[in-house]
């Protein structure tokens, strides 16, 4: 499995998200310029320039026509996924971590961060098909949980939101009145920071990863634990495979725990697991450096992988991974 490498970002890798055709790829970094690429054959078509802190977190409308990045230079911004023109900019008082698109693409979600005086905040935007109309009041603000909140999503038909962070609870919040409906278990949920979330195919579990050096899948509405993947390293990325039962988790110490140690010792590789059964399946080798960000192509067939090494790199699947055995 010989994978594309893409040379573009000079700054570790932070988010990696593909669109729904499953022909573009979208890159985040800490170099403040979001990178589209060919998902096909790596070649880069081109950058959203603007930002002027690291990138966070970004996601693609589903007909690919609107890009939305969220950045700790406090602003998240709108883009024309075609032209790489700013839309709109979205400012706040705080570093913006997380963003996402509702289903339909009327709202966005964003998360910003504790930052001086001020609590970590859930904010919903409306978005506007005319331009001229687009506002950045919020449609509905929650605050409440501790710490950063690393990953945020739409549940099932935008009725709730799922949010997840450093203190290492999931909650579903009511999307109309902001009510926190469920808290994840403390006994089987993490007890660790949330460092990624990241949903199914159909959107009816999805599968978080944390620092407590496991990755879990859940229900999305009754947010009991499904399956519990172990490694023995804390866990920066995790997603599910759309065509097969497998989920692939990436992670590595921190950039400030690294030692001289080579590109084993690290254990910076990602690997795959049976969703089903929890068995480790393979791994994947390559990053010198953590793994921060994973991504599964939505034809199942190809997967990306970020690393703090500053590369991405696109990994198609030899004929002999659909017929693993386990």
């Amino acid at each position: 499995m010989r994978p594309i490498l893409l040379k573009g970002h000079e700054r570790p890798l932070t988010f990696l998200k593909y669109n729904r055709d499953g022909d573009l790829l979208f890159s985040c970094a800490k170099d403040h310029t979001p990178t589209v690429w060919y998902a096909s054959n790596g070649e880069r078509l081109g950058t959203y320039r603007g930002h002027n802190g690291a990138v966070w977190c970004c996601d693609v409308s589903r007909d690919s026509t609107r890009l939305v990045t969220s950045s700790a230079d406090q602003s998240v911004k709108l883009w024309d996924c075609e032209t790489g023109v700013q839309l709109h900019s979205f400012n706040f008082d705080a570093p913006a971590r997380a963003v996402s698109f509702s289903e339909g693409d009327k709202m966005i979600v964003i998360t910003t961060d504790p930052f001086m005086e001020q609590q970590s905040a859930i904010h919903v935007k409306r978005i506007e098909d005319d331009r001229s109309l687009q506002t950045s009041e919020d449609i509905l603000t929650i605050t409440g949980p501790q710490g950063r909140i690393n990953r945020v999503m739409w549940g099932p038909l935008n009725k709730t939101i799922i949010s997840a962070g450093e203190d290492a609870t999931i909650r579903i919040w009511d999307a109309e009145t902001g009510k926190c409906l469920k808290e994840s278990d403390p006994e089987t949920g993490h007890q660790k920071v949330i460092t990624s979330m990241s949903k199914s195919a159909d959107g009816s579990h999805f599968i978080t990863g944390s620092h407590d050096k496991t990755s879990k899948l859940w229900d999305i509405r009754t947010l009991t634990v499904l399956k519990t993947y172990t490694t023995e390293r804390p866990v920066n990325a995790a997603a599910i495979s759309p065509l097969l039962d497998h989920v692939v988790i990436g992670g590595g110490q921190e950039a400030s725990q690294v030692t001289m140690t080579s590109t084993r010792a690290g254990k910076f590789e990602a690997k795959f697991f049976h969703k089903i059964f929890e068995d480790e399946i393979g791994g994947v080798k390559g990053h010198f450096g953590p793994i921060n960000a994973l991504a599964f192509n939505p034809d199942g067939r190809s997967f990306s992988s970020g690393g703090e090494d500053g590369y991405v790199r696109v990994h198609f699947f030899d004929a002999d991974y659909y017929h693993i055995k386990v």
